[in-house]
């Protein structure tokens, strides 16, 4: 019996580490972190609006915040001529929804006018939580990854509410490419007439950084 101890007391070791939970191991999502990557920047309409009048310069700035609470971005749009006067300010959280898709939820500031510019200084945006802002409903836009750096997707076709020079609801198509993000943004009526937003076709932003 003597002899067959140390046997039993390398079995029920064995068996023990065998029954430990071991650490799960976390995989990084690389397709998510790819396209958070393409959508942070600045940009701006300069080359398109020079190429074609009926497009104006238009600054795209959109810069990560919250890093410790998922993917917030923060976004600011302006005339490039008046940027200390944005007129669409709004909050972005990128998340994965499936093998093929992601989902970039809107949010809404309470007051605008106190986050003008502070897409240079990320950190501000410490002083407010989810709390604060306001979700879009139906207005998330829906992409999907077409090839390395190139994702594709839209708003549901009358799912986003808008009430904007007397549409009804606004569409969004998107498209985030390595150097470039192309966005046509539209409002239409009850009807679906169109009522704002480019005519022709979407504004391409270029990537300045």
């Amino acid at each position: 019996m003597k002899r067959l101890l140390p046997f039993f007391i390398v079995l029920v070791t064995f068996l023990s580490c065998k029954n430990e939970k071991q650490p799960e191991v976390i995989k990084e999502d690389t397709e998510l972190k790819e396209l958070l990557a393409l959508m942070q920047g600045s940009f701006n309409s300069e080359l398109q609006s020079e190429i074609n009048s009926t497009y104006y310069n238009i600054s795209l700035h959109m810069y990560p915040i919250w890093e410790d609470k998922g993917n917030f971005i923060y976004v600011e749009q302006a005339l490039n001529s008046m940027q200390n006067k944005p007129y669409r300010q709004r909050i972005y959280e990128v998340k994965r929804l499936s093998d093929s898709t992601f989902s970039s939820a809107i949010y809404k500031l309470d007051v605008d006018s106190l986050w003008i510019g502070k897409w240079k200084t990320p950190k501000a945006f410490d002083a407010i939580a989810l709390k604060d802002i306001a979700l879009k409903e139906g207005c998330e836009v829906i992409l999907k990854r077409i090839s390395e750096k190139h994702y594709m997707g839209k708003t549901g076709d009358t799912t986003c509410v808008s009430t904007m020079r007397g549409a009804s609801f606004a569409r969004s198509e998107v498209e985030i490419l390595e150097d470039k993000v192309i966005s046509w943004d539209r409002g239409f009526d009850a009807e679906g007439n169109y009522v704002w937003g480019a005519e022709k076709g979407p504004y391409i932003f270029n990537k300045l950084d």
